[in-house]
């Protein structure tokens, strides 16, 4: 996983990100909504990491009104992104990457939406938070899962190596009980191939899934990309992007 080049491309996509995201955003609301019946209230002490532009951050503010909340990204230029809500005495911004960053002890809850599928190792993550939570605290997710883009992983032969609910709950048992975990298919409709590339590119995603300019780097190549993307993934008239979320709420275990 190469930590520089996904930062690289996040802040690329800071200015079209927002608009661009709106699958981010739904999963976002479902997130906020798993929360506040899962979860017992009120949260003191919050974690998110993986911030990025703020969309799940400004919900979270909003729907748990933690007494302190702090905000982790990969990228330091999120913090510009979010100074909207860091304005507020009770947020303070914490970059860097959040598998090696140090992040407050004895937390309420630790929470993410659309951002574990980055990480080298999951599994060592989920260790680092159960140390971190207090007694009572809560670790609750959204990730992708296998099927996630399919379609372009199929084309590419490339992808990220998301893990399986079964494999997340798996891991997580260790350290936490699952109170709750699902998983759906979001399938979105593009005019055309070239338009999906241009929605993983505002979404910093391109370059990561395989579909960087070294695979795409000449018209023939879009052209040939374009074709057999159509052959394979044509809805109709449109063709076919498929996003595969996960949500998981836990509780650290009783000891």
């Amino acid at each position: 996983m190469d930590k520089q080049l996904i930062a690289e491309r996040f802040s690329r996509a800071i200015p079209t990100y927002p608009q661009e995201a709106n699958v981010q955003r739904q999963i976002a609301d479902k997130m906020i909504h798993l929360l506040t019946e899962y979860i017992s209230f009120p949260c003191s002490k919050v974690i998110e990491f993986g911030c990025g532009t703020g969309i799940y951050s400004r919900m979270l503010l909003q729907a748990l009104r933690p007494e302190e909340l702090f905000l982790n990204d990969l990228c330091p230029e999120m913090k510009y992104c979010c100074e909207d809500i860091l304005r507020k005495e009770q947020v303070s911004f914490l970059p860097g990457d959040a598998e090696t960053v140090p992040f407050p002890a004895e937390s309420t809850l630790i929470t993410s939406c659309s951002a574990l599928q980055w990480f080298e190792s999951p599994e060592n993550f989920f260790k680092k938070c159960n140390a971190l939570l207090n007694k009572q605290g809560y670790f609750a997710f959204s990730t992708f899962g296998k099927e996630n883009m399919k379609e372009i992983r199929e084309l590419t032969g490339n992808g990220l190596p998301y893990r399986s609910r079964e494999e997340l709950v798996a891991a997580l048992s260790t350290h936490f009980d699952i109170l709750h975990s699902e998983e759906e298919l979001i399938s979105l409709s593009f005019d055309n191939p070239l338009k999906v590339l241009y929605h993983l590119k505002q979404t910093g995603v391109t370059g990561i899934s395989g579909t960087s300019s070294q695979q795409l780097r000449t018209r023939r190549d879009l052209q040939l990309f374009s074709e057999r993307y159509t052959q394979e993934f044509a809805q109709g008239t449109s063709v076919s992007l498929t996003y595969h979320p996960i949500y998981i709420i836990a509780k650290k275990k009783k000891i």
